[in-house]
């Protein structure tokens, strides 16, 4: 009896044994032919845009349902197998027609996009803007800025001078190997998206064209850090203008510099530019950034007020005053 219970349950052991490797063994077979031999997918070639942030299953799930990916478990298996769960780059991608999920995978890890996310934050520059896309090999920044100093755009029957101020500070898929008009077309066409209403009449009623009320904007980007003194800050702006006051904006002195400057010196208000509002009235040639939308609607809605100054106190705010008097008590308090 003992015999015969001890060669059931080797039997038995050896039944699934034999089980669990057939098991296997067709595991194994359905995951070579779903990632290497499968090419179902896609059915033609299709476009896939990849979001900034998304994960390994978010992408799986996404190609399967735009028909590109014929099996996405067998794809996340393949991307965990090869450690590249976190390698999948974001950005938009082809795919040729009759892809194996191991290429699918190979393109979206080894970065051939047809095009690349990338960032723009409010107040860049021309020059930094150019830099950026320097740094994602996207664009020659020298033949970037000398496209962007050279090309006039034309907004509500003005001509501007440069696209300074008019390249919309956001994120955008920049596609690889855009000649350089193509990608400023990208941002300046967002710009007229997100002019406000009636900017050329709005303009007319500040005593302006739009470019110059995107001059006045890009004053605000660069000078304001708090969103609720922006429309407080573009006031201060028109009062000087209309007074024949000059503007004395230090972040107009910094653009002349090729670097960035912390700290704005005495005899850095004596440089001869026109983009010293230190030494000239009226506005720069240009606007000195590309303004972002807070920015540019509270340049086309100033509050009105009878603040002529400010000086930064501190945590992001500045403090107004009416009077020269109120404005030096106010630096010998917050400066000295």
């Amino acid at each position: 009896m003992i015999g015969r219970s001890r060669r059931a349950l080797v039997n038995a052991a050896v039944a699934i044994v034999v089980a669990a490797g057939v098991i296997v063994a067709a595991a194994g077979l359905w995951f070579r032919a779903a990632v290497y031999g499968d090419r179902s997918h896609p059915a033609a070639a299709a476009t896939f845009i990849v979001p900034r942030g998304a994960t390994l299953g978010q992408v799986a799930a996404g190609l399967a349902g735009a028909g590109i990916l014929a099996h996405p478990l067998a794809f996340r298996i393949l991307a965990r197998l090869r450690d590249e769960e976190a390698g999948v780059q974001s950005g938009q991608f082809r795919f040729p027609a009759h892809q194996t999920s191991d290429e699918i995978l190979r393109r979206l890890v080894t970065g051939a996009a047809d095009a690349l996310w990338v960032t723009f934050p409010e107040g860049f520059t021309v020059r930094q803007i150019g830099a950026r896309l320097a740094s994602r090999s996207l664009a020659d920044p020298v033949a970037f800025d000398r496209y962007a100093a050279r090309t006039r755009l034309q907004v509500d029957g003005t001509w501007t001078r440069s696209l300074e101020g008019f390249l919309f500070p956001s994120t955008y898929l920049v596609p690889v190997g855009a000649a350089p008009g193509r990608i400023a077309r990208i941002l300046t066409d967002q710009f007229f998206r997100e002019l406000p209403a009636n900017a050329a009449s709005k303009a007319r009623a500040l005593g302006l064209d739009v470019p110059q009320v995107i001059t006045i904007a890009s004053l605000i980007e660069r000078e304001a850090q708090a969103d609720d003194e922006r429309s407080l800050m573009a006031g201060v702006y028109y009062n000087r203008l209309r007074a024949g006051m000059p503007l004395e904006v230090d972040a107009t002195i910094e653009y002349v510099f090729p670097e960035h400057h912390t700290v704005i010196t005495r005899r850095d208000l004596e440089i001869d530019s026109p983009y010293n509002t230190y030494r000239h009235t009226g506005l720069p040639p240009t606007p000195i950034a590309n303004p972002g939308k807070a920015s540019i609607d509270a340049a086309f809605a100033p509050v009105h007020s009878q603040y002529l100054y400010y000086v930064y106190k501190g945590n992001g705010h500045h403090a107004f005053a009416k009077t020269l008097e109120e404005h030096n008590a106010n630096v010998e308090r917050y400066l000295h």
